[in-house]
């Protein structure tokens, strides 16, 4: 095994990572620690991305347990332009990540906001692809905490200490 960076090692054999909420259809939410356009590049330059997480970020419909939203990482000039644009056009609140032990929003490793967008119940009878892929095109998101197609399996830790196997339907 080799340890690098991405500038000496692009294409990596295996990211094993966790996950924040995962659905039936092993569609992730990332970034509830602030870190999801990075941890994205990441998992981008792998064809097996490998997600560990206990029993209770596993559901059948996204926001079914995590109830904080999707992370979507803002140029922090256009965070009001982007907040105002996501309500408009999907609905539900997409309120600034305040930071908790310091006064303002949660500044990212790239030196950006995050807003956590509360998606509507209705939102769920859309493709996550095609939101993920409108949330990109608006100008100043620089990334979504939303991972799809991406997780090639993901283990759940159970209660009982027994884990369960998902991997992506085909």
């Amino acid at each position: 095994m080799v340890l690098g960076d991405l500038e000496t090692h692009p294409d990596l054999s295996c990211v094993i990572d966790g996950a924040d909420e995962v659905d039936e259809n092993l569609v992730l939410i990332k970034g509830g620690g602030g870190c999801l356009t990075q941890e994205k590049i990441v998992a981008s330059c792998t064809p097996k991305l490998v997600i560990i997480a206990d029993h209770t970020k596993q559901s059948k419909n996204l926001g079914d347990r995590y109830k904080k939203g999707i992370p979507i990482e803002v140029i922090p000039l256009a965070y009001v332009p982007v907040q105002k644009k996501i309500e408009t056009i999907f609905g539900g609140q997409a309120p600034v990540r305040m930071a908790k032990s310091k006064a303002g929003p949660v500044v990212t490793d790239n030196g950006n906001f995050i807003l956590d967008w509360q998606f509507p119940p209705e939102t769920l009878n859309n493709s996550w692809e095609s939101i993920n892929n409108k949330l990109i095109l608006i100008p100043g998101v620089v990334e979504t905490g939303l991972f799809i197609n991406m997780a090639s399996r993901v283990y759940f830790g159970l209660q009982d200490g027994s884990v369960i196997s998902k991997v992506p339907k085909s």
